[in-house]
């Protein structure tokens, strides 16, 4: 940041203090313009009371005079047009504002017509490569600007995404063509039917969630996920626009769920941080927002103080990191804000809790010699005030843990895909296996277990009442046992499943072919398998297929061949498309850390530049 940018901020706020305004008389008339003698008399009187040079105060007050001018030069078109003035900043990654321009659009015409004015005015030959971010939202090109809140005199952040020329020899893909990539990996991935993501807490228990909040929910953090991978490589115009494509799509989650999570609060701090990393200070009250849902999630999560966390995990506990960066954020948010003396407070905070979570580079080199990991060891470090016998306690304590948990929910999962299975995605029906799994322990056969809850909508008391209450009736309401379908267990067979399996999958589905297909390609767990079940679902329906031609009329229809075909496409359309969702993610988790925690290792050489910045501008 500037020092002119520092002086500008206390000159506004000393304006708005003594209610001046710089395009009134005496300081501006109509027809004549700026009176240079009443500004350096201003500029005087401010530089005796901020202790600035009367200079730079000339120089912050002049400024301030022609934006409030074209401030107001754009209302009066608006009023008399109809067309809004933008203010564009352009966002480069590299050197953060671009620069600033005009662009002049109706409220009423929607997004794309923004985003063509935008491109043509900044020389981008693509529209679609335009990114223009309104109050911490992504401008729709499909919705009118009025709809999605955008007003006269605002300022948008735009990122353009081009080919990255870094490397000689083969350019990068475009941002644009990264980030559509993405998103459809994403969706192949949320979509397979094989539950290639799943979630958990950070403690390694599973979470379980109606079929529409769970793929919200996968969405959401396989976004962030990719937006976390493109900050380490600090593409932050990347990393921000897959944020708010994540932040999209967790507000369409139940609150009650996010309120108990963490999640939401990590990826408002994040954009925060993007903003701060892309040099944008537009963003400031969505900045000012966001952290007050990250503070407000921390106290939920982690108790005042901190103290639910440290009774959990003690007074090393990593998740510190987190609460350092939002107590700096936040001083940068109020610096802005020319609330100095509560920035300085915020950034001394911040100072202490950036000290603690400093490690010695030969303690953990000394880890990484003994075969742990440099994140574990920066980790188990921090977490335990550098001691190194109790770090390496505390990583394999972490570890424990994790295998713990995964091993105790095993029997949770198993039951969230049969119910997966037998519900085939119907949200209406869903049951949450947790609940299932507690019932059964006292006793309840599953069917009933489910029964109940169905009835009582996931209320575990109600559905234990139930239980105890009418037993008898819900058992008589269930439907008979299926047996597999003779004529269906043969066309499966003719598609070169066993018997067993085939039959297995009926019974599982209710004697739904489609369904049983899908079961069927679905415990093919590689591209291996995958690609071998095709290959002997083709052979087998092939071989199929000429015996009902052999043994038909010549000159009668093929039917029954017609069918066979029919039912190999649909096969084999199905294993197609679990293909893909198996290289999407394979796609998605190229870069993914190994490390459940990455998100509380932070490097801290960000941070204590940006504090020492801030500090220095704060200080003079």
């Amino acid at each position: 940041m500037s020092q002119i940018d520092n002086i500008i901020i206390q000159v506004r706020a000393r304006l708005q203090a003594l209610a001046i305004k710089l395009w009134l008389e005496p300081y501006y008339y109509e027809g004549v313009g700026c009176v240079e003698d009443e500004i350096e008399k201003l500029a005087d009187n401010f530089s005796s009371h901020l202790g600035i040079s009367s200079s730079n105060c000339k120089l912050a007050l002049s400024e301030l005079q022609e934006g409030a001018l074209r401030k107001l030069a754009a209302r009066k078109e608006f009023e008399r047009t109809g067309l809004a003035t933008f203010s564009v900043r352009r966002i480069n990654n590299r050197q953060g504002t671009q620069n600033i321009v005009e662009v002049k659009c109706s409220l009423k015409a929607l997004g794309s017509k923004l985003h063509e004015k935008i491109a043509q005015t900044l020389d981008v030959v693509d529209p679609s490569r335009v990114k223009c971010i309104s109050s911490g939202k992504i401008v729709n090109p499909e919705t009118s600007l009025e709809a999605q809140g955008l007003k006269n005199n605002q300022q948008l952040m735009v990122i353009i995404s081009e080919v990255d020329q870094t490397t000689t020899q083969n350019h990068e893909e475009a941002m644009y063509d990264r980030i559509r990539k993405i998103k459809m990996d994403v969706e192949a991935i949320v979509d397979s039917s094989q539950q290639l993501f799943e979630m958990e807490d950070q403690d390694g228990n599973p979470v379980f969630l109606p079929p529409a909040e769970n793929r919200a929910l996968l969405m959401a953090m396989s976004y962030y996920e990719k937006a976390r991978a493109a900050m380490k490589r600090e593409h932050y115009d990347e990393a921000l626009i897959l944020l708010l494509e994540s932040d999209e799509k967790f507000i369409t989650c139940n609150s009650k769920f996010l309120e108990s999570v963490d999640n939401y609060a990590l990826v408002n701090l994040d954009i925060v941080w993007c903003y701060l990393c892309l040099k944008n200070v537009t963003q400031l009250p969505d900045a000012q927002r966001r952290l007050d849902i990250c503070e407000k999630s921390f106290r939920r999560s982690y108790g005042e103080n901190l103290q639910r966390l440290i009774s959990l995990k003690g007074n090393g506990c990593a998740e510190k990191a987190l609460i350092m960066r939002l107590h700096l954020l936040q001083g940068v948010v109020l610096f802005h804000q020319n609330r100095r003396n509560e920035a300085y407070e915020k950034l001394i905070a911040a100072e202490s809790e950036l000290d603690a979570l400093k490690v010695d580079d030969s303690s953990v080199v000394a880890l990484m010699e003994m075969g742990y990991e440099p994140h574990e060891a920066r980790l188990g470090l921090r977490a335990c005030s550098g001691n190194l016998e109790q770090a390496i306690n505390f990583i394999h304590d972490r570890k424990a843990k994790l295998r713990e948990a995964r091993q105790n929910s095993k029997q949770e999962r198993k039951l969230n895909a049969k119910l997966a299975n037998e519900n085939n995605g119907n949200g209406k029906d869903w049951v949450n296996p947790r609940s299932v799994c507690t019932l059964m322990e006292m006793g309840y056969a599953r069917d009933v277990v489910v029964e109940a809850l169905k009835r009582t909508k996931n209320d575990v008391p109600n559905a234990l009442d139930l239980l105890n209450t009418n037993a008898e009736e819900l058992s008589r309401s269930l439907p008979p046992p299926q047996t597999a379908d003779t004529e269906i267990l043969g066309q499966l067979q003719q598609l070169g499943f066993t018997e067993e399996m085939a039959r297995v999958a009926l019974e599982t589905t209710q004697n739904s072919l489609d369904r049983a297909i899908e079961f069927l390609i679905k415990t093919h767990g590689s591209e291996t398998e995958l690609l071998s079940a095709m290959e002997r679902i083709s052979t087998s329906a092939a071989a199929a297929a000429s015996a009902i031609v052999a043994n038909q009329d010549n000159e009668a229809p093929s039917t029954s061949s017609a069918g066979v075909t029919s039912l190999v496409a649909k096969a084999l359309d199905k294993a197609q498309k679990e293909m893909e969702s198996l290289k999407a993610y394979k796609r998605f988790t190229e870069e993914m850390p190994d490390n459940e925690h990455d998100y509380l290792d932070l490097p801290l050489v960000q941070e204590q530049q940006i504090l020492a910045e801030y500090k220095r501008l704060l200080e003079q």
